[in-house]
């Protein structure tokens, strides 16, 4: 895996956007989740990973839903649900609003497996805090949903209007 990127390494003006840069390339990169998922003894793959996250949060999904999701291709999604199907994990139903569409579910197996996915991240977030106190935990907790919050609101208003410009 290629080196890890510092906020410093993102020429932007705000630092807490070259901060968030530095967090989002760190934990979307592939490398490093195979990396810390073999170490971990973890048996399925990084983008079964991401395919069952996605299904337990927003399932059942038709396959072109899912691939939007994880920003790859309908291909690509095609081949990650086979493996999924063949271990017992998601089975494909079709679409009561779209009798020729299917809808991939997750099996009880499944929703176990995308469970304990969400079990290594809360493991992960805790191994990251482990030196924080409870109180720093609760304001940055406090702080990051908000600003969670105000940027989905702004997201959607950029998708209305376009982005604002500076005028400074």
């Amino acid at each position: 895996m290629g080196e890890l990127r510092e906020a410093a390494d993102f020429p932007y003006r705000s630092e807490l956007l070259a901060s968030l840069s530095a967090l989002i390339l760190l934990w979307e990169s592939p490398g490093l989740q195979r990396e810390i998922l073999t170490s971990s003894g973890e048996p399925i793959d990084q983008p079964a990973h991401q395919a069952l996250r996605h299904l337990l949060a927003g399932q059942p999904l038709r396959a072109g839903e899912l691939a939007q999701a994880m920003g790859t291709g309908a291909s690509n999604v095609s081949k990650i649900v086979k493996r999924l199907e063949a271990g017992g994990l998601v089975a494909r139903e079709t679409d009561p609003e779209d009798t020729r569409s299917t809808r991939i579910t997750l099996t009880e197996a499944g929703s176990a497996a995308a469970r304990h996915i969400y079990d290594l991240g809360d493991d992960m977030i805790a191994q990251v805090l482990s030196r924080w106190s409870s109180r720093d935990i609760a304001r940055y907790t406090e702080l990051t949903k908000r600003f969670t919050e105000d940027a989905i609101a702004a997201a959607e208003e950029m998708r209305r209007n376009g982005l604002t410009r500076r005028t400074d």
